[in-house]
């Protein structure tokens, strides 16, 4: 939120898909919305309904188009600005970021955002952080950042904590499918885009965000692997439609 409150461009709307948060999530969302545009939708705890609790956001959406992180993601203020600059009629945006440590992700704090200090590669080494590679995303010179995502090996995909496109065309797949849980459910909602001739842009050294660390205990073996057979039949048979979205159909599109 504190991110959100720092952007350069601010948000129209911004709705929080809580799945099953408590109370204390509620009064923390509500302190809020005095001054962030929030729609709260929130959905029981029943275990793992990420994919279930953001087809309810999509329609609950009165946007035409639609930037999607999670709740551990921290944006620069230029985060909004730089999809919105790029958004282009019948192409998704993949937009990238910087993953901290858990001893970082646990200091940070509101003037560290506000000040930009966050997303400076001098500050976070003073807090601990080692150089690596992905820490060239950190660097603002727009000639590089067009450069590196020109140059980068690694795919424009759908990656749900930094991606945008147009509602209408999430709607025509149907949304998320409800059936996938932890593990490849992002990919596959771009997949079927792609099997829609959606076409993508890469941004992942321009959009940036902050990833905080945290442990996954919904992460297991057996949800990956049935998250894998769902999206190999996607890209197998050219699936546009999921019959487990938004609305439940009884069988799936494809292109002829």
């Amino acid at each position: 939120m504190w991110g959100y409150l720092n952007q350069t461009r601010q948000a129209d709307e911004i709705l929080i898909a809580d799945d099953g948060s408590r109370d204390e999530t509620r009064q923390l969302i509500e302190s809020f919305k005095g001054t962030l545009p929030i729609k709260h939708i929130w959905q029981e705890d029943r275990g793992f309904q990420k994919s279930k609790i953001l087809n309810k956001a999509l329609v609950a959406a009165d946007a035409e188009y639609l930037i999607f992180t999670d709740q551990d993601c921290v944006p620069r203020k230029d985060f909004i600005a730089t999809h919105e600059r790029y958004a282009e009629k019948n192409y998704i945006l993949s937009g990238g970021y910087l993953r901290l440590p858990m001893d970082i992700s646990k200091r940070l704090g509101r003037a560290d955002v506000e000040s930009g200090n966050a997303f400076r590669y001098k500050w976070l080494r003073a807090q601990g952080l080692k150089w690596n590679f992905k820490c060239t995303k950190l660097i603002q010179c727009p000639s590089f950042c067009k450069f590196m995502n020109f140059i980068t090996p690694a795919k424009a995909t759908w990656n749900g904590c930094n991606a945008s496109g147009w509602r209408a065309d999430m709607l025509a797949i149907n949304g998320y499918n409800e059936e996938m849980h932890y593990g490849g459910q992002d990919r596959e909602f771009g997949e079927r885009l792609f099997n829609m001739r959606i076409k993508s842009k890469q941004i992942r050294y321009s959009a940036i965000l902050l990833h905080l660390d945290h442990k996954r205990p919904y992460k297991t073996p057996e949800t990956l692997k049935h998250n894998r057979e769902i999206r190999n039949n996607t890209k197998l048979n050219h699936i546009i439609q999921t019959p487990n979205g938004i609305n439940k159909i009884p069988c799936s599109t494809k292109f002829e």
